[in-house]
C-alpha cells in the first residue's frame, strides 16, 4: 500500500511538457509516413502506368489505344476480384480456427472413470480408517418380500381342440353355444 502512494518523482508540469512534446513529435512523424506513402504511390503508378499521349493520333489509333486500355483495365478487374476472392476465404478461415482456439480453450475435458468393485467392509476401513473393527452385516437389517406366484392358466393342446371342432358336429356345438 505505501509504494502505491508515493508520488512520482517528476512534477506534473514535466511531466505535461513531455506529453506535449511526445505528441508533437508523433504528429510529425504521422505527417513525414502520409507524404512518404504519397511519394511511394507516385512512383508506382509512374512505373506501371505510362503517360498518355493523344496528340497527333488518328481515329484508328484512337480506337486501338482505348480497346488496349480495356483490355487492360478487364485484366486488373479480373486480378483484383481473384485477390478479394482469396482474402475473403482466409479471413473466413482465421474466424473458423479463432471459433476453435476458443472451444479448445473454454472446453475442459472430463476423463473417463473406471469402476472399481469393492466391498461394504471394504469401503468402512477405508472411509473409517483403524476405528473399524467390527464386520457389519448390512443385508441383515434388509426387509424380505414375498414373491406372489402368478395363476397359469392351463395349456392345452390346441390340436385336440382343433379337431374337436371340426366336422357337422363342431359347428353344430358351436351353434348350441352361441344360442345358449
Amino acid at each position: 500500500m505505501a509504494d502505491l502512494a508515493k508520488k512520482s518523482k517528476i512534477s506534473s508540469s514535466r511531466r505535461l511538457g513531455l506529453k506535449i512534446r511526445l505528441l508533437t513529435v508523433a504528429g510529425q512523424m504521422l505527417q513525414e509516413e502520409t507524404e512518404q506513402k504519397a511519394k511511394e504511390r507516385e512512383t508506382f503508378l509512374k512505373e506501371r502506368v505510362p503517360p498518355l499521349n493523344l496528340s497527333g493520333l488518328s481515329l484508328q489509333e484512337l480506337q486501338d489505344l482505348c480497346k488496349d486500355l480495356h483490355h487492360k483495365i478487364e485484366v486488373v478487374d479480373e486480378e483484383w476480384y481473384d485477390v478479394g476472392l482469396k482474402v475473403a476465404k482466409n479471413e473466413k478461415e482465421i474466424g473458423e480456427m479463432k471459433l476453435k482456439v476458443i472451444e479448445m480453450q473454454s472446453k475442459f475435458k472430463k476423463p473417463t472413470l473406471k469402476r472399481v468393485k469393492i466391498s461394504a467392509e471394504a469401503m468402512l476401513s477405508i472411509l473409517l480408517g483403524s476405528k473399524h473393527k467390527e464386520s457389519i452385516d448390512f443385508k441383515a437389517n434388509l426387509k424380505t418380500v414375498k414373491k406372489e406366484e402368478e395363476k397359469k392358466e392351463e395349456v392345452t393342446d390346441w390340436r385336440k381342440n382343433v379337431e374337436a371342432m371340426s366336422g357337422m358336429e363342431g359347428r353344430k356345438k358351436l351353434f348350441d353355444a352361441s344360442g345358449n
